[in-house]
C-alpha cells in the first residue's frame, strides 16, 4: 500500500510512457507503482542495486547523474519521456536538468522540503501536501 504522497506522485507521473528515477535509493515504491501501471521505468543510483532492493519490475542502471550530465550524451538509460527525482538534493538539480535537456525529457522533482530548487522551476501542488517542481528546460 502506497502513502497518499506516493499515490499523488504516481498519478502525476503515470501519464508518461517512460520514466527514469534519478537516485532511487531505498525508496522504490513510486517506481514500482509506475511500472505496475505500464510505465517503462528505469532507476539510477550510485549504489549497488542489491543494497537498494530495487524490484525486478524496475530496470536499474548504476550511474552518477553528475557524470551523466557532463557526458556528450548521458547514456541510453536516460532516454525517456520523464526524468524525476524524489527528495533530490540541490547539488543534483543542475546535472539532472542537463541530462533532461540532452534527451529532451521533462524533469520533475521534489526536494527534502526545506531546500529550494537550484534550477528555474514552476511549482505544482499535489494532493497530500506534496510540492512538485517542474523544471523549465529552456532556461
Amino acid at each position: 500500500m502506497n502513502s497518499p504522497r506516493e499515490n499523488a506522485l504516481v498519478a502525476r507521473f503515470g501519464t508518461y510512457g517512460s520514466a527514469v528515477e534519478i537516485g532511487i535509493g531505498r525508496r522504490p515504491a513510486v517506481a514500482l507503482a509506475l511500472a505496475e501501471r505500464g510505465v517503462e521505468v528505469t532507476a539510477t543510483d550510485v549504489a549497488d542495486p542489491d543494497e537498494l532492493g530495487v524490484p525486478a519490475a524496475v530496470a536499474f542502471v548504476r550511474d552518477d547523474v553528475v557524470a551523466a550530465g557532463r557526458r556528450d550524451h548521458p547514456g541510453d538509460a536516460y532516454e525517456a519521456d520523464l526524468l524525476y527525482g524524489l527528495n533530490l538534493p540541490p547539488e543534483l538539480h543542475r546535472p539532472a536538468l542537463a541530462v533532461a535537456r540532452a534527451v529532451d525529457a521533462d524533469f520533475l522533482f521534489t526536494t527534502l522540503g526545506y531546500d529550494p530548487p537550484a534550477v528555474a522551476a514552476e511549482t505544482e501542488s499535489l494532493p497530500a501536501g506534496e510540492t512538485l517542481y517542474v523544471a523549465r528546460l529552456g532556461e
